[in-house]
């Protein structure tokens, strides 16, 4: 077994700063994300009130409201999941790394496809968290065409 001496912790340590930065940024991103997932809850519990006392007609578009609410939901769900998987990959990442120093490992493969992963995640996060943003946009355009119809 190798041990760490002073003057290999300083490199180590300026190396594990990237995935530490990496976290940090992912983490304001989920907030954003869980920001976003509560104003949707939100909406749809108060879509769920108007529904017990919409007329008939009424009902139909609170429906379909709740229904995108819903999807968009599960997209933001599932945009929080791989962002949050990027931020364990990370962590593991970092772990690895004093690991590969402390015991003189030869793991750059293992390195390279946890930080794969990570980055894979985050794409995936991104990617999912757009198509909610625009799911959005589709159901305000729907909303903004049904105001329209309906002038008094």
């Amino acid at each position: 077994m190798t041990g760490l001496v002073t003057r290999d912790v300083v490199p180590l340590l300026q190396v594990a700063v990237g995935p530490v930065i990496l976290i940090s940024g992912v983490g304001l991103l989920l907030l954003s994300m869980t920001n976003q997932f509560g104003r949707l809850i939100e909406r749809s519990r108060q879509l769920a009130r108007e529904l017990r006392t919409a007329g008939e007609d009424e009902r139909v578009g609170i429906v379909a409201q709740v229904r995108i609410l819903s999807a968009r939901a599960g997209l933001v769900r599932l945009a929080i999941a791989l962002a949050t998987t990027s931020i364990l990959l990370a962590s593991l990442l970092i772990i690895l790394l004093f690991l590969t120093a402390l015991f003189g490992l030869e793991v750059a493969v293992v390195l390279s496809l946890v930080f794969i992963a990570c980055m894979a995640c985050l794409i995936g996060s991104l990617v999912v968290f757009l198509r909610d943003i625009n799911l959005s946009l589709h159901a305000f355009k729907l909303e903004i065409e049904a105001a329209a119809w309906h002038r008094p």
